[in-house]
């Protein structure tokens, strides 16, 4: 199996790169919250202990359970967390749970690429020559975690941490076997940016893959135009990876967002066509609402025949129901600027579709051949305030593992529900960690599983599990190859 290879949303996850909760996070501060695209400040060791470390826990139970079969949760979640700290002597170092960290310390051991590196980050950041030789003096994993957090040992902050570096889909994104870089639409990101560039290119991880990274191609002359100009979304490319999604080998699903410009989605149609990667790209144009920021934020794929969405953007809205003049204008209003285009290589006409629904049931029954009936799960049980709440705290951003085995948050209660309802198991993270570590449950035997994970911090964050991961690697669904 090649090192970097995705071609579905729900094919056996094999590599996945994370990047845990740094010290960084611990840094945000109510007065720049929002502009650090926080909802709201977090408790650090409360995200990291009682939710992170649970997820990077099932992650190994799946992915390489080596490192963690016949260890103690006790030892390895103990007050240190050693295990869980890069560049420690007892971190778990995986293969497959890959951390965006221990890649960064790891190319900041070459010595040209450390300078080339500190230089550019010291002038992104307008910080002094007196800056980059102090930075020299740091080893490679220290330096990393300053780059990252923004926070030099001494708790002094030296730069903005990166608190949205957990969402490490926003960076990049496998199609096939390419790699997408992305450009993120906030200068918040920009640091986010060029630390996952310098290692795609440089990381001998991805050194099979190199030839195969993709950019969008940069601006033509940008300091030609007007300020309001070049801020636009017709002048300017900005794309993260919430809103890519390779649903099939040959089929890709774009999402044209509050974060993703329309320059961005035509430059990615047209180099993915040029470069033959895949056949077919849809584009998914949603509100431009701090709710809805990406396409996973308001649907992602359970099981081949099974999906989880916000009903009030699907065929028959939650709201439209109500008789009230309010919410009657406001499923209106929502609907009419949902619209879905589907391009394919070598048609100038695009296909349209009217609702979520089918597009999806589409892709489920030509695209990955399923045969059973196709089901949607909608957030909060379709039932409106639920539905809006629930999708806020994500209950519609979930990380398949495997075809029908999911993680998603505990606090979503009548999303859970609308699972069991519809045929699911849901279980918590401890019970069925627990399970695993006495034998009594296999992670390869689950069928049809919602993994509920503590949520309360990881929450605030606006981010679920899927933005939290970056598949690298996915088996091939059989047939579809």
């Amino acid at each position: 199996m090649p090192e970097i290879a995705v071609s579905s949303e729900i094919g056996n996850l094999k590599k996945v790169l994370i990047h845990s909760p740094d010290r960084g996070l611990g840094k945000v501060i109510p007065s720049k919250a929002q502009d650090w695209l926080f909802e709201d400040i977090v408790h650090l060791d409360t995200m990291r202990r009682k939710e992170y470390d649970y997820y990077v826990l099932l992650l190994l139970w799946f992915l390489d359970p080596e490192k963690v079969q016949n260890r103690s949760r006790q030892s390895m979640m103990n007050e240190e967390r050693d295990f869980f700290k890069p560049g420690n002597a007892a971190y778990f170092d995986s293969g497959h749970v890959v951390e965006f960290e221990t890649l960064l310390a790891d190319i900041l051991e070459d010595k040209t690429l450390r300078v080339r590196l500190i230089s550019s980050i010291c002038g992104i950041e307008q910080r002094s020559y007196q800056t980059l030789e102090y930075l020299e003096q740091f080893d490679a994993p220290e330096l990393a975690r300053i780059f990252i957090s923004g926070t030099l040992p001494d708790r002094s902050m030296l730069f903005a941490p990166l608190p949205n570096l957990i969402f490490t889909r926003d960076i990049g994104i496998v199609i096939n076997r390419h790699i997408l870089l992305n450009k993120p639409a906030k200068t918040v990101r920009t640091r986010e940016s060029l630390l996952a560039q310098y290692i795609f290119f440089n990381h001998p991880f991805f050194s099979e893959s190199r030839k195969n990274i993709l950019e969008l191609p940069d601006n033509t002359r940008p300091f030609l135009l007007p300020e309001d100009k070049y801020s636009s979304e017709f002048h300017r490319a900005t794309m993260e990876g919430g809103d890519v999604m390779i649903v099939a080998p040959h089929h890709l699903l774009i999402g044209y967002s509050e974060r993703t410009s329309l320059l961005a989605v035509q430059q990615t149609i047209q180099l993915l066509f040029d470069k033959q990667v895949v056949e077919k790209v849809t584009v998914i144009k949603i509100p431009k609402k701090r709710d809805y920021m990406h396409i996973d934020t308001i649907f992602t794929q359970v099981k081949s025949n099974v999906w989880v969405l916000l009903k009030s953007l699907g065929r028959h809205s939650d709201r439209q129901r109500k008789k009230d003049v309010l919410h009657f204008f406001a499923g209106k209003e929502i609907e009419e600027e949902l619209e879905i285009l589907q391009f394919v290589n070598g048609e100038e006409i695009p296909g349209r579709f009217e609702n979520l629904e089918d597009l999806l049931e589409e892709i489920s029954r030509k695209d990955l051949g399923a045969t059973e009936p196709v089901k949607f799960i909608y957030s909060g049980g379709g039932e409106f305030p639920f539905s809006d709440r629930e999708q806020w705290t994500d209950s519609c951003n979930l990380l398949a593992i495997r075809d029908g085995v999911v993680l998603g948050y505990d606090r979503n209660d009548m999303t859970l529900q609308a699972f069991r309802e519809a045929g699911f198991e849901t279980i918590d993270a401890e019970t069925l960690l627990h399970a695993f570590e006495s034998g009594e449950r296999k992670p390869e035997a689950l069928r049809n599983v919602l993994i509920k994970l503590p949520s309360a911090e990881l929450s605030r964050a606006r981010g679920g599990f899927h933005c939290m991961s970056l598949p690298l690697c996915r088996e091939g669904i059989p047939g579809l190859e």
